[in-house]
C-alpha cells in the first residue's frame, strides 16, 4: 500500500508542472499580439485644410553703399603745389578751388603771348587802313589777319594751361583725406583727395532671376547697417539692371536712399529688405513643412485615412508661416502636428477621429 502511494505522488507533481507550462504559453501569446491579439492604435495627428491667403513678404539681400556722385580728384599736369584751399572732410561747393599749382612758367608765357597778340593786332589795323587806300596787296592784309588769329589762339592755349593749375571741385560734396601739401610735386594722376556727394546714396544689391517679377522701380526698400543696428533707413528702388550675371543668375537692383545726416558711407554693407506687393498664395504653418536633406515635403491626408508625402517648393517664410509655390492644392488636408513618426501609407487618427480603415 505504501509503495502505491509513493508512485502516485510523482505523477501528480508532473501533471501540475505540465498544466503550468500550458497556461504560460497561452498568456505569452495573448500578451504579444499573436493570433487573436489586438494591434497598436494609429497615431493621433492634427490636420488642416490648405487655403489661399493674402501673402506679403520681403526679399532679403546684402548690398553696398555708393555715393550718388563720386570722383577722385587728380592733377592734370606736372607742377609744384602752391596752395591748398581745403581741409580733410570739408564740405565744398561746385567749382570751389581745391589746389593751386605754381604756374610761374605759364604766367611768363602768357605775358609774352599777350604782347605778341597786341603787336599782331596793331599790324592788322595798319594793313587794313593801307588796304582801304589800295596801297598794299590783298595778300598782305590776309597775312596780317592770320598772324593776329594765331597770336590770339596762342594766348587762349596758355590761359587754358594756366587754368589747369587751379584744381576745382566738379560738384558739391564732401572731401576725403587730403593727400598733398604745399611744395609737393604732383604729376598727372596724382591723387589729391576724394570727393563724394552723399546727400543721397545708392545701395546696390543682387536679386535672383526667379524673384525679378516682383521687383520694380518705386518699390519700398529698407536697410540696416552694423554701425547703427537699431536704425532703419528707408528708400525706394531706383532701377533694375538690364543684364543678369551669368554666373549667379541674378540682377543688380539699385536702391535710392536719402542721407541728410550722412550716416551712410560709401562702401558700407547694408542688410536690405525689399517689401513686395501683397498677393494671393498658399500659406501653411511652418511646423507642417518637413526638411530632410535636400527633400522638402508635407504630409498629405488622403480620404482613406492614410498619409502620403507631397513634395513642395517653398516660396517664402515669415514668422510661423511658409508660402508654398507648388506641390499642394487648395482644399487638400495636410498634417500640422504629429509628423514625427509618420510613414507613407500609414493610417492616422486625424483630429481625434478614428481612421477610415483602421488596422486589425
Amino acid at each position: 500500500m505504501s509503495s502505491r502511494r509513493a508512485t502516485l505522488i510523482p505523477l501528480a507533481m508532473l501533471c501540475l508542472a505540465l498544466s503550468g507550462l500550458v497556461a504560460c504559453g497561452k498568456g505569452d501569446r495573448a500578451g504579444h499580439g499573436g493570433p487573436g491579439g489586438r494591434a497598436g492604435a494609429p497615431p493621433a495627428v492634427t490636420s488642416q485644410a490648405v487655403q489661399e491667403q493674402d501673402w506679403t513678404d520681403a526679399l532679403q539681400a546684402l548690398g553696398t553703399v555708393s555715393a550718388r556722385e563720386a570722383v577722385t580728384v587728380t592733377a592734370k599736369v606736372s607742377e609744384t603745389v602752391d596752395r591748398v584751399h581745403f581741409d580733410s572732410g570739408q564740405d565744398v561747393s561746385r567749382s570751389a578751388p581745391l589746389v593751386t599749382l605754381s604756374g610761374l612758367q605759364q604766367r611768363a608765357l602768357l605775358a609774352s603771348a599777350e604782347a605778341q597778340l597786341a603787336d599782331a593786332q596793331q599790324q592788322f589795323q595798319r594793313m587794313s587802313q593801307l588796304a582801304a587806300q589800295q596801297l598794299v596787296a590783298r595778300s598782305a592784309l590776309d597775312s596780317a589777319r592770320a598772324s593776329r588769329d594765331a597770336a590770339s589762339a596762342q594766348v587762349a592755349q596758355i590761359r587754358a594751361n594756366l587754368s589747369d593749375r587751379v584744381i576745382r571741385a566738379p560738384f558739391a560734396g564732401v572731401l576725403g583725406i587730403r593727400q598733398v601739401s604745399p611744395g609737393a610735386l604732383v604729376t598727372p594722376g596724382t591723387v589729391i583727395a576724394t570727393l563724394d556727394d552723399i546727400s543721397r546714396v545708392y545701395v546696390d544689391f543682387p536679386v535672383p532671376e526667379t524673384e525679378l517679377a516682383n521687383v520694380a522701380p518705386g518699390q519700398a526698400v529698407e536697410g540696416r547697417v552694423g554701425a547703427w543696428p537699431e536704425r532703419t533707413f528707408n528708400g525706394k528702388v531706383e532701377a533694375v539692371s538690364a543684364r543678369l550675371d551669368s554666373a549667379t543668375r541674378s540682377a543688380i537692383v539699385r536702391g535710392d536712399f536719402p542721407n541728410p545726416e550722412r550716416l551712410l558711407k560709401p562702401g558700407m554693407l547694408v542688410n536690405v529688405r525689399l517689401v513686395r506687393a501683397t498677393r494671393r498664395a498658399i500659406v501653411v504653418p511652418e511646423i507642417a513643412v518637413q526638411q530632410v536633406g535636400s527633400e522638402t515635403f508635407v504630409w498629405r491626408l488622403k480620404a482613406d485615412g492614410t498619409v502620403e508625402k507631397a513634395d513642395v517648393v517653398v516660396g517664402g517664410r515669415v514668422s510661423g508661416k511658409v508660402m508654398l509655390r507648388s506641390g499642394i492644392k487648395p482644399g487638400e488636408r495636410i498634417v500640422v502636428e504629429g509628423t514625427g513618426k509618420l510613414q507613407a501609407g500609414m493610417n492616422v487618427a486625424a483630429d481625434g477621429q478614428q481612421p477610415a480603415n483602421p488596422a486589425r
